[in-house]
């Protein structure tokens, strides 16, 4: 499958489009994925939970089958390094296309992947809701907000099986007090923020159909809450970042494993095998 190659020029947004990106800190994209391209996708992210690596790398962390709760949310951090399938949807040159017009930058690099499984309620009481946050809360070993999230559906998603749902012009307020992705009491978090004046904390639903791909700012609010359906929810949250992006020291975002590989060298750009590049400008010429 060659599903990372062509850049589709058909699906970059208009003008009209990285306005209200810029404006509102999110935008969805029409349909990237084909349904035998997510099928295929689908049966390598279960292999990985069956702890089947093609590569012989096993990710940086993993849910499993046979050891892990089947109720909890799955969060498979850099799914890339174990699977040539999922790596082909990580570093998708649509994707980091889409990335570049709305950030206004020249070049897309992976920050890292998340391979996503919200599984369905079923006779189980846990509801897998991911709590109000921003990205950037995590990414403090970064020197400023530049980057973006591109978020796969592999699954069509609504409010019944948890889809995203962002909080419009969120990106504009800052980092601010209340970020946790583990929170299941999303009215209690909406409750302690420290919301700016002549600002208000409302909420839209991300509702795609299987193989749309959201896109939000990495200081854009964000959450989801139950899957009440039978079905799972799958998908993968493409963490990118512009190619001026700068490793930072701080004590408590240096625990993140891309801070780790930098091993130190402050003021420097994320760059090197292990973060590709999605899309370049100068490939574009």
């Amino acid at each position: 499958m060659s599903m990372n190659g062509q850049l589709r020029k058909d699906c970059l947004p208009a003008q009209e489009d990285v306005a209200f990106f810029a404006e509102n800190g999110y935008w969805i994209s029409p349909i990237i994925f084909s349904e035998d391209e997510l099928a295929e996708i689908v049966a390598h992210q279960d292999r990985l939970y069956r702890g089947e690596y093609e590569t012989g790398k096993a990710p940086v962390c993993n849910w499993l089958e046979g050891q892990d709760n089947p109720r909890a949310l799955r969060k498979t951090d850099n799914s890339h390094w174990s699977d040539l399938t999922l790596r082909n949807v990580a570093v998708n040159a649509t994707i980091g296309g889409i990335a570049a017009a709305l950030m206004e930058t020249e070049t897309i690099r992976l920050f890292h992947d998340q391979l996503l499984y919200k599984p369905g309620r079923g006779t189980g009481k846990e509801t897998a809701n991911v709590g109000w946050h921003q990205d950037y809360a995590y990414w403090q070993c970064c020197a400023g907000p530049t980057l973006i999230t591109a978020w796969v559906a592999f699954t069509d998603v609504d409010l019944s099986n948890g889809c995203m749902q962002m909080v419009p012009r969120s990106h504009q307020w800052g980092l601010l007090n209340v970020n946790d992705f583990f929170e299941q009491n999303l009215e209690k978090q909406q409750q302690a923020m420290d919301i700016p004046e002549n600002e208000k904390f409302s909420t839209v639903p991300v509702i795609m159909k299987a193989g749309q791909v959201s896109f939000h700012h990495a200081l854009t609010i964000h959450g989801s809450g139950p899957n009440t359906s039978d079905q799972a929810r799958r998908s993968m949250a493409v963490h990118l970042m512009t190619g001026e992006t700068k490793y930072k020291y701080d004590a408590k975002g240096n625990n993140h494993f891309n801070a780790q590989m930098m091993n130190g060298r402050e003021g420097e750009i994320y760059e090197g095998d292990a973060w590709p590049v999605l899309y370049t400008a100068k490939n574009e010429l």
